[in-house]
């Protein structure tokens, strides 16, 4: 069994920065893939990004691309999502998520992913 917790949402300005982190208990979690997505109220649950299990690879959705980054501590059994250049379109609930079947890709659908965090907060001011 796998548990993951989320930290590091709040509130912040447009154009500012935050790190979110996901925190894995168990030795299990280093050798999934993971992902980030987020809900936004009265939206479905959309991808932002995912890595591999050793991070070699990460994949982003459009609207992550070039503002955020993605990496993994598996020493540390932790992901981290470094967000920038935030816009108020990013305000969202963030849920990490862990994928027991795939450890060499980067799954971009919730159906996909076995594990997932109660989420946290980020709350982008104009």
């Amino acid at each position: 069994q796998v548990q993951l917790v989320e930290s590091g949402g709040g509130l912040v300005q447009a154009g500012g920065s935050v790190r979110l982190s996901c925190a894995a208990s168990g030795r299990a979690a280093s050798g999934y893939a993971m992902g980030w997505f987020r809900q936004a109220p009265g939206k479905e649950r959309e991808f932002v990004a995912a890595i591999t299990w050793n991070g070699g690879s990460t994949y982003f959705a459009d609207s992550a691309k070039g503002r955020f980054t993605l990496s993994r501590d598996n020493a540390k059994s932790t992901m981290y999502l470094q967000m920038s250049s935030l816009k108020p379109e990013d305000t969202a609930v963030y849920y990490c998520a862990a994928g027991s079947q795939y450890k060499y890709r980067t799954p971009v659908t919730p159906i996909a992913y076995d594990y997932w965090g109660q989420g946290t907060q980020v709350t982008v001011s104009s």
